[in-house]
């Protein structure tokens, strides 16, 4: 089986969002079950330079969106980052989810070499190739929030593991 940008994405952001999913389910539980403020743990930080529990997921929202849209050449979509409850964060995970369920792999496959520029216009403004792209920068923004988030909640108490992390493959 040869290894595609499609295989490469699309499977994979779906396969940790879907455990971020589930490792915010288990933090609510754990804020109800333990009477903690659910804000103690969205806004918890591993170190004060670093965004809090909400952002991380944002962001990591965010490059499955951007990567994918990027990839196939489509507009990525903008939202407001307007979450304050892990409701909001669920519902946007689901948004997430849907918007790169709707790629089809015939729209990524073979844009190895599509020119993707971030930032254009900017200071930091990045040139990539399609591939570079995922590999290099797409896929470790990615997993470090969502590694970020795991590791927050980890650090808070939440009851959460390697399992949990990883989710279903």
């Amino acid at each position: 089986m040869t290894v595609t940008l499609y295989s490469a994405s699309i499977p994979v952001f779906r396969q940790m969002l879907n455990s971020l999913s589930a490792i915010l389910d288990k933090a609510e539980q754990h804020a109800t079950a333990k009477n903690i403020d659910p804000d103690a743990l969205l806004q918890a930080r591993l170190f004060p330079d670093m965004f809090p529990l909400i952002r991380q997921v944002q962001i990591a929202a965010d490059f499955a969106r951007g990567v994918a849209a990027r990839l196939s050449g489509v507009d990525v979509p903008k939202y407001e980052d307007n979450e304050v409850t892990f409701a909001d964060l669920q519902s946007l995970l689901s948004k997430t989810l849907a918007f790169i369920d709707g790629f089809a792999p015939e729209q990524i496959d073979g844009n190895e070499d599509r020119e993707i520029i971030t930032r254009p216009g900017t200071p930091k403004e990045k040139r990539f190739n399609g591939q570079s792209y995922l590999l290099n920068y797409g896929l470790p923004q990615f997993f470090f929030h969502v590694t970020t988030t795991y590791a927050i909640l980890r650090h808070n108490g939440v009851e959460v593991g390697k399992r949990d992390y990883m989710g279903a493959y």
